[in-house]
């Protein structure tokens, strides 16, 4: 059983997210867009999805949710939750493409994290939180998704290391008429 903990995706989840949650509460902070905070961990919980898989990217975006929840003092899974639809939604749009290119990755986890920002609102909602719709909704998710997307060259790689994946490899399938010899 140990061995298996040792072997996961927390080992390499939980360090990583701590270092992300730290650059989200101060630097992320000051660097915002037209008054939005970038969604740093959001967007890695997408990422996670791209890389892995929705099944993956959910466990990505439930670990960095709860650190969030219990760093930001909100009621524990309300973030968490936001972020597990990050990284299911990024993981189900992967599977539109066996190998997708950077710009696809790119689109996939913005689209994922538009709809973790999207969730937000929802939960609030639900955990009875008044006026949990902004007005400004219409500038936060455009500007989530987009700055996901943009991080995304970089935030895919380290989802994919934290997740303990390797790139696939494809090979030509044998019999093909092209391997024939005459």
């Amino acid at each position: 059983m140990f061995a298996a903990f040792v072997q996961g995706p927390l080992v390499r989840l939980i360090p990583v997210g701590m270092l992300l949650l730290a650059l989200q509460r101060t630097l992320f902070v000051d660097l915002q867009v037209n008054g939005v905070i970038i969604q740093l961990m959001m967007a890695t919980a997408a990422a996670a999805g791209v890389a892995g898989g929705s099944e993956r990217g959910a466990v990505a975006g439930f670990v960095f949710g709860v650190m969030f929840d219990l760093a930001e003092g909100t009621p524990l899974g309300s973030t968490a939750t936001a972020f597990t639809i990050a990284g299911v939604v990024g993981g189900l749009l992967a599977l539109i493409a066996a190998d997708p290119q950077w710009w696809l990755n790119a689109l996939f986890t913005g689209l994922g994290a538009a709809a973790g920002a999207l969730m937000i609102p929802v939960v609030r909602l639900f955990i009875g939180e008044p006026e949990p719709f902004q007005d400004r909704l219409t500038i936060v998710v455009p500007i989530v998704a987009i700055s996901a997307a943009i991080m995304s060259p970089l935030l895919v790689p380290l989802a994919r290391w934290c997740l303990r994946l390797k790139r696939p490899e494809w090979t030509q399938p044998v019999g093909d008429a092209s391997t024939r010899e005459a």
